[in-house]
């Protein structure tokens, strides 16, 4: 990782996950289950924690937005896409709530935190497509 990239994680309060990010460990992963049942198993996460509060869940459209209420304040979108059967991605988008403009990488070191949680409840694929 370059210089320049270590310090734009530190110098922003938002990060997300996509196909081809340049920290291989914000890829989006790939699990073996169906878009429901990763909804289904995202929320049971969320929702046997007491760090996060849940927003609103769209099943149709595969989101779950929830707070994160215990330690630095934040806000993250999951999006549950099936793109195979039993292929199913999930990636994430936090946005710190601070006076701050940025948020020294936490917003990057919970969606970690989160895909760890997730990697031991349902059998990953892979990391990106």
């Amino acid at each position: 990782m370059s210089v320049g990239k270590k310090i734009s994680r530190i110098l922003n309060n938002q990060s997300e996950t996509n196909e081809n990010h340049w920290d291989k460990e914000l890829q989006t992963h790939y699990y073996k289950t169906t878009k429901d049942k990763g909804l289904a198993k995202l929320e049971e996460i969320i929702n046997r924690s007491n760090h996060y509060s849940v927003n609103s869940i769209s099943v149709d459209h595969g989101e779950i937005s929830f707070n994160v209420v215990k330690g630095k304040k934040a806000f993250v979108i999951a999006t549950v896409i099936m793109v195979r059967p039993y292929q199913t991605a999930i990636d994430f988008t936090v946005t710190t709530e601070s006076t701050l403009p940025f948020d020294f990488g936490y917003s990057a070191k919970l969606i970690k935190q989160l895909y760890a949680v997730i990697n031991k409840e349902l059998q990953l694929i892979e990391k990106n497509h």
